[in-house]
């Protein structure tokens, strides 16, 4: 009635070396199941590139300005906003001014926030190490750090805490239901 699969497919004549172990009675052992699962493939972790160049300053000339005039107030608002509202401010602009008068090394207390927001959005280490963009070019580097976090939807000007309240005022809410007059 049903037809019968020869011996040749089920039962080598004789045992072959393969991928397969030979079974104790020469039959290969099928496995019927789910299939194996496969690891998620590990994502890219390559950096990606800053939206603005480190020499475009002028594409916001209010920021370079303050930038090249005050860059305690510049580097104040950078910090808040890497710090997630741990520090203010007036706190990291004054320490950053102290260090500078006394030291002249701010450059080196702001290339920290330099690292830490590239480690945080995953930006690339570009044109070179930020220790050496801070030393050489603190105007133009406040000002490039400034300009990305304007972009990522930062507003520097109202802090850390002014951009929740700013986030969380734009949901929505479902509109209440009206009781109706009645006369």
């Amino acid at each position: 009635m049903y037809p019968t699969i020869p011996e040749s497919y089920v039962k080598p004549q004789t045992p072959q070396p393969g991928p397969f172990p030979q079974h104790p009675a020469g039959l290969i052992p099928v496995v019927v199941g789910p299939p194996p699962v496969q690891p998620m493939p590990i994502r890219s972790q390559t950096p990606i590139p800053w939206t603005t160049g480190l020499c475009d300053c002028c594409d916001d000339c209010n920021n370079c300005c303050l930038g090249c005039i005050c860059p305690c107030v510049v580097f104040g608002q950078i910090a808040e906003i890497v710090d997630k509202g741990s520090s203010s401010c007036a706190t990291s602009g004054a320490l950053y001014s102290l260090i500078n008068c006394f030291m002249g090394m701010g450059c080196l207390y702001s290339c920290f926030y330099r690292s830490k927001m590239r480690a945080h959005f995953n930006l690339e280490e570009s044109p070179c190490p930020d220790w050496i963009v801070h030393c050489c070019c603190e105007s133009c580097a406040l000002c490039q750090e400034y300009r990305e976090l304007k972009n990522r939807g930062f507003d520097l000007e109202i802090g850390w805490q002014g951009n929740l309240e700013k986030q969380n005022s734009g949901i929505t809410m479902p509109p209440s239901m009206a009781v109706p007059m009645h006369r």
